[in-house]
């Protein structure tokens, strides 16, 4: 009788390891809410989420994002994430302050909220995970377009949204840059918003040939406006005429290396963003970090991520990809 009643004991034991106790057991479910659906970037950065999920075990990575990037369908995306009652959201902003009202919403629901890539509102997040200093990435985006017109001409930038946290703070930092005196030279003539939208920023590279018949070099600093811009140079048989530089995926923008459109542009690893941006979102949830300067992240293979001031935290700096490396990256992102 008290081996059967062993037995039975062992089974219950096991039955309840295999299906999950009522005690913790359950699914950390994270949801990754990017600027937009469609982007080659934020597919990586999900594909880097997976990654990170699968380690620790027992996460659920929600991938979400509006059709279109606007603050306001974020907005509606993160109410229903509420409702939901998720463990935590990482968020790629599409607008640093309409966020904050709803973030705040989430975090009194218990929810964690970190941004990545684009930041929110110190008030309106825990953690902010940057890819590299703004000021790193600015500077060695006019030191890139340059180097490729011989430090003279007139240049611009087309960029994302003009609420864009990221693309507003680099270009400043362009502009900072382009005060030394080797670029006496060159010549910021317009900035121009692309909106993240390729149809848009093709035609808004249009307009700058159209503009500034003597333009010599165009900043992109997006993914989508880089292999945008690449189109429009091409399409008007402007190669050699005018450069390009930028952010850019190697998938999107080996065509352009490869033709000598664009010679050369830099990115960080959007995988490895969207696999440090689930660690650090597990870490809350789990209570071990707060979001406090001082707290350390371990974060699997990219090792200890550090929080400093106001919930910053920083990955890395860009890495610059030419004809001589795009193939092995075009293989990964």
């Amino acid at each position: 009788m008290k081996k059967a009643l062993r037995i039975t004991a062992i089974v219950l034991v096991l039955a309840l390891i295999a299906t999950g106790s009522a005690f913790g057991q359950q699914k950390i479910r994270i949801a990754m809410v990017v600027k937009g659906l469609g982007n080659g970037f934020f597919e990586a950065c999900r594909d880097g989420g997976q990654e990170a999920a699968k380690e620790l075990g027992n996460v659920e990575l929600i991938y979400t994002g509006p059709s279109t990037p606007t603050a306001e369908g974020q907005i509606e995306i993160i109410d229903s994430l509420i409702a939901q009652k998720v463990d935590a959201i990482a968020i790629s902003a599409n607008d640093r302050d309409a966020l904050v009202p709803i973030t705040k919403k989430a975090m009194k629901a218990g929810i964690k909220v970190i941004s990545f890539d684009s930041g929110i509102s110190k008030d309106g997040r825990m953690v902010d995970l940057v890819p590299s200093k703004e000021d790193l990435i600015g500077r060695q985006q006019v030191q890139l377009i340059a180097s490729l017109i011989g430090n003279k001409g007139e240049i611009a930038i087309l960029s994302a949204t003009s609420q864009a946290t990221n693309q507003n703070a680099w270009i400043g930092w362009m502009k900072e840059e382009l005060k030394k005196p080797e670029y006496s030279q060159m010549k910021l003539v317009a900035t121009v918003y692309g909106d993240d939208l390729s149809d848009k920023s093709y035609r808004e590279a249009l307009g700058l040939f159209e503009s500034y018949p003597n333009l010599r070099g165009i900043i992109s600093p997006t993914t989508v406006g880089v292999a945008a811009a690449g189109k429009a140079i091409e399409d008007k048989g402007l190669k050699g005429k005018v450069e390009l530089t930028g952010l850019g995926l190697p998938s999107e923008m080996k065509y352009y290396v490869d033709k000598g459109i664009c010679k050369k542009f830099a990115l960080w690893n959007p995988i490895d963003l969207g696999y440090t941006a689930t660690y650090i979102s597990y870490s809350l949830v789990k209570g071990q970090i707060t979001g406090k300067p001082g707290d350390v992240v371990k974060a699997g293979r990219m090792g200890n991520i550090n929080i400093g001031q106001d919930g910053g935290a920083v990955m890395g700096v860009p890495f610059v990809f030419d004809k001589s490396n795009i193939d092995k990256f075009a293989k990964m992102f």
